[in-house]
C-alpha cells in the first residue's frame, strides 16, 4: 500500500518512520514547513526523540512541502496539531486544512486516519462532511474515516511510537478491522478495535482530563498546606504506599505540552455545544494555569525575607522547556513566568542548555554569577548540579524551585532561602 502522513511533527514523523521502518509499505510525508522537510531530506531530525533519530538515519522516507505527494495514497494519515485560541476555545483549522487537503486526492476505496487528539464528535460532524461535500464521496460506503488518537510521550526513553498500545474505530467495521491489522505491522503492543468513532475520539480525551484533574488536587493541595505548614511531597510518599486506588501525581509551577493543558478545553467546549457544563474540568485547568502566578508570589516572598523587591534585582529563571530534557515549548508554564518577571521588572537572566536562541546567558556558572535569585522552571539534568554549596559560593540567597528537583535540606544548610511548590 502507499500510506500518506500529513504532518511531520512529533507525532507524525516517528509513525512514518516507524512504518516505513517495519512495514513494506511505501511511506511518504507531506508536511507545509519548508524547513521541516530539508532537514528531513537531510536526515537531521527536527524534533527532540531518540528513537525517531536513529529511525531517520535507515529508513527510506520520501517527503516534501508540496501536497501532491500524497496521491494516489490507500491510508492517509492525519497528524497535525490541535491548539486552542487565545480565549481556550478549540482551533480546529489544522484539521480542516489537512482534511481539505486530503479531499483533493480521495478516491474510492481509500482510508483516512485521524491521529490528532480530537473532541467527540469532531470526525461524524466535520471530517466527514466536509469531505463529502468536497468530494461527493460516501463515508462508509465509499471511502472510510477512522480515529487513532496518538499516543506521544516526549523524552520518554521507555515508550515510544512502537510499544504504546493503541486504540482505533471506523465509520465500518470492516474499515476497523483493516486498519488495525495495519496498526498491528508496526506497533509491538494491543490494538484495540473500538465500537465507533465517537468513543474513540473520548479517549484519549478523558486520559489528559484525568491526569490534568489529578495534577490540579496536588496544586490546590501544595498551596493549602503551604498555609498549613505541612510538606505535601511528604504526604505524597506516605499515601503512595498504599497497594491501591491512589496513583501519585505532583505539584509544580504549571502544566506543559501540547495535551494536559489543551484537550480538556476541547470537552469542555463540546460538551457545552450540547449543554452540559463541566464546572469540573473548568475548575482544573483554572487551578493548573494560576500555578505560574503563585510561583511568582512564591518568589516575592522570599524575596521580602532578604529586604530586596523583585523590581531590578537580578533573577536567574533556569528552563524553557515544558518537560525536563527535551527542548519543547508548547504551552511552557516558563514563558508565562517570563512574563510576570519581565512585567514586574525583574532584572532577568535566563539559560536553558536547550534553547541557547532564547537563552540570555550561555551556562548555569554564567547565570549564576550574576543572579540573587533563581527560579527553577524546568528539571533539566544539567540543574542537577545546584548544590547548596555551590549557590553559597556564587552568593545566591533565594532559590524557587518549581519543579521541587534540587536537595532542600542541602540548600538550607547555608541559610539560602528554599521555597518549592508545597515542599
Amino acid at each position: 500500500m502507499k500510506v500518506s502522513v500529513i504532518g511531520l511533527g512529533y507525532v507524525g514523523l516517528p509513525l512514518a518512520c516507524a512504518i516505513a521502518k517495519s512495514t513494506t509499505h511505501n511511506v511518504v510525508g507531506f508536511d507545509k514547513s519548508e524547513s521541516k522537510i530539508s532537514k528531513i531530506k537531510n536526515r537531521i531530525c527536527p524534533i527532540d526523540d531518540f528513537q525517531c533519530e536513529q529511525d531517520l538515519k535507515i529508513v527510506n522516507l520520501e517527503c516534501s512541502a508540496n501536497p501532491d505527494i500524497i496521491n494516489n495514497s490507500d491510508i492517509y494519515i492525519i497528524c497535525v496539531p490541535t491548539p486552542v485560541l487565545n480565549d481556550y476555545t478549540p482551533d480546529l483549522s489544522p484539521i480542516k486544512n489537512a482534511v481539505s487537503t486530503v479531499s483533493k486526492y480521495l478516491q474510492k476505496g481509500q482510508n483516512i486516519v485521524v491521529e490528532s487528539t480530537i473532541n467527540p464528535g469532531v470526525c461524524d460532524e466535520i471530517v466527514i462532511p466536509l469531505l463529502e461535500e468536497l468530494t461527493n464521496l460516501k463515508a462508509g460506503l465509499d471511502f472510510d474515516v477512522a480515529h487513532c488518537p496518538e499516543r506521544i510521550n516526549p523524552g520518554d526513553p521507555n515508550w515510544n511510537v512502537y510499544n504504546i498500545p493503541r486504540n482505533i474505530g471506523s465509520t465500518s467495521k470492516e474499515g476497523t478491522k483493516m486498519l488495525a491489522e495495519f496498526y498491528r505491522e508496526f506497533v509491538n503492543n494491543s490494538i484495540n478495535e473500538m465500537p465507533n468513532l465517537k468513543t474513540t475520539e473520548a479517549t484519549k480525551i478523558i486520559e489528559n482530563t484525568f491526569r490534568d484533574i489529578n495534577i490540579a488536587l496536588v496544586n490546590e493541595l501544595a498551596k493549602s498546606f503551604d498555609v498549613l505548614g505541612i510538606d505535601l511531597l511528604a504526604v505524597i510518599k506516605g499515601a503512595a504506599n498504599k497497594p491501591f486506588a491512589f496513583m501519585p501525581h505532583y505539584p509544580s509551577c504549571g502544566v506543559g505540552g501540547h495535551c494536559i493543558p489543551v484537550d480538556p478545553y476541547y470537552l469542555i467546549e463540546r460538551a457545552k455545544q450540547s449543554g452540559f457544563d463541566h464546572k469540573f474540568l473548568k475548575l482544573a485547568r483554572e487551578i493548573n494555569n494560576s500555578m505560574p502566578e503563585y510561583t511568582i508570589d512564591k518568589l516575592i516572598d522570599a524575596l521580602n525575607h532578604i529586604e530586596k523587591p523583585i523590581k531590578n534585582t537580578p533573577i536567574g529563571l533556569l528552563g524553557m522547556s515544558y518537560k525536563a530534557n527535551v527542548g519543547d515549548l508548547r504551552e511552557s508554564p516558563s514563558i508565562k513566568l517570563k512574563s510576570f518577571l519581565e512585567e514586574k521588572s525583574a532584572n532577568l537572566f535566563i539559560y536553558d542548555p536547550y534553547f541557547p536562541e532564547l537563552s540570555n546567558t550561555n551556562s548555569i556558572d554564567e547565570l549564576l554569577e550574576k543572579c540573587d535569585a533563581i527560579l527553577l522552571a524546568t528539571d533539566h539534568k544539567e540543574f542537577k548540579l545546584l548544590s547548596g554549596e555551590l549557590l553559597n559560593k556564587k552568593n545566591v540567597k533565594v532559590v524557587i524551585d518549581g519543579k521541587n528537583f534540587l536537595n532542600k535540606d542541602d540548600i538550607e544548610c547555608y541559610n539560602i532561602i528554599y521555597k518549592g511548590i508545597g515542599h
